[in-house]
């Protein structure tokens, strides 16, 4: 069974990082015409995200999520292992 108190740091640590994307990286983002949405944080470590509007579609996306976002994230949030597009079949 999963302890509240890891279940209760989980949802802060979301929420410190969604603020972070809220003003350090979806700026960035929306100049080009695209958004990110934060999915979840997996027990892992690795961080889901979902792009939107021109992020979406653009074939360097990709670059941008792995070389630009999260090395960005990581570097703020050291808890961070990684980035997982989520939504790639939709």
């Amino acid at each position: 069974m999963t302890d509240l108190n890891d279940v209760l740091a989980k949802e802060e640590l979301k929420d410190k990082i969604e603020a972070f994307i809220d003003t350090d990286v979806r700026p960035f983002l929306q100049q080009d015409g695209g958004d990110i949405e934060l999915v979840d944080l997996k027990s892992d470590g690795i961080l889901r995200v979902m792009l939107h509007g021109a992020c979406s579609s653009c074939p360097s996306s990709i670059m941008t999520l792995k070389f630009g976002v999260e090395l960005r994230l990581m570097e703020a949030f050291p808890d961070i292992k990684g980035l997982e597009l989520a939504g790639l079949m939709q």
